[in-house]
């Protein structure tokens, strides 16, 4: 009787077994325990690494890394002395290098979507009298919402002063538009220009150079040079200049887009700046 009950129990021990066996491999292993993604952080090292891209839509510190390097860049030629005197950029020149520099980084920043640069014609640097005209645009139409109209002032050799008149002024159309013009300075061509666009269109004079710091550039922007018309003989480079006598504070570029952006619909405005 002892016997019938040992070889009963024996069986009964290898069915469970194989039955636990069974089970376990049907299952398959166990799956490892879930992590919370928003528990993942990234590695430190990882962004680290990351490239700096500067934010097209924030175009204020990349116009002022444009003129930065535009500025630099003219004045090494501003500062240039030729020991044998004969090398003496022409203001012409001095315009290109401006303007190729700060069109070259803008366009290597992608800022020309939201902060853009027009480069005006012989025709229209003629008639209008500005070299070229910036513009805030509005998204996502692209349309102007705030133009600069920038007008090119130069020294001459001793100091003097040169109208920054285009080399192509021997053909015909543009003997026409200096006709059509002749009877108003280049500085007022371009006030009124600015004029007949309104409030939310600037004149930017722009100094490479003035009297007693030929090296710096330096500019005065007003949305209401047309005030001065009827009140002065004429808008020329010595009326605008005398706009820095006895000024206490100057601009810088950082400062004059932020006064243009937070001004009030209308309102006048008028700002020195130290671009170099």
């Amino acid at each position: 009787m002892g016997s019938n009950v040992k070889s009963n129990e024996i069986p009964l021990q290898k069915n469970t077994l194989w039955t636990s066996l069974r089970t376990t491999l049907q299952k398959g292993p166990a799956p490892a325990p879930r992590r919370n993604a928003a528990s993942v952080q990234p590695s430190i090292f990882s962004t680290l690494m990351r490239p700096n891209v500067p934010n097209p839509k924030d175009f204020i510190p990349l116009y002022c890394d444009c003129m930065s390097k535009a500025c630099s860049r003219t004045q090494e030629y501003l500062l240039f002395k030729d020991p044998e005197d004969k090398f003496h950029p022409s203001p012409e020149v001095l315009t290109q290098i401006f303007l190729m520099t700060y069109i070259s980084q803008s366009i290597h920043l992608n800022m020309t979507d939201s902060f853009n640069c027009t480069v005006m014609t012989p025709q229209q640097r003629i008639l209008l009298g500005a070299d070229w005209v910036w513009a805030i645009l509005d998204k996502p139409t692209k349309n102007p919402r705030i133009q600069i109209a920038v007008q090119v002032l130069h020294m001459a050799n001793g100091e003097g002063v040169v109208e920054n008149y285009p080399r192509e002024s021997g053909t015909e159309s543009l003997q026409m538009a200096q006709r059509e013009s002749s009877n108003k300075t280049v500085c007022e061509r371009m006030v009124d220009f600015c004029a007949s666009v309104g409030k939310e269109c600037y004149a930017l004079f722009l100094f490479l150079g003035r009297r007693n710091d030929a090296g710096n550039i330096y500019g005065v922007l007003s949305n209401n040079f047309q005030a001065a018309i009827g009140k002065c003989d004429n808008i020329d480079r010595d009326l605008i200049e005398n706009f820095f006598k006895g000024s206490k504070y100057l601009h810088t570029p950082t400062g004059m887009l932020q006064s243009i952006i937070s001004k009030r619909d209308q309102e006048a405005l008028t700002l020195l700046i130290k671009f170099s």
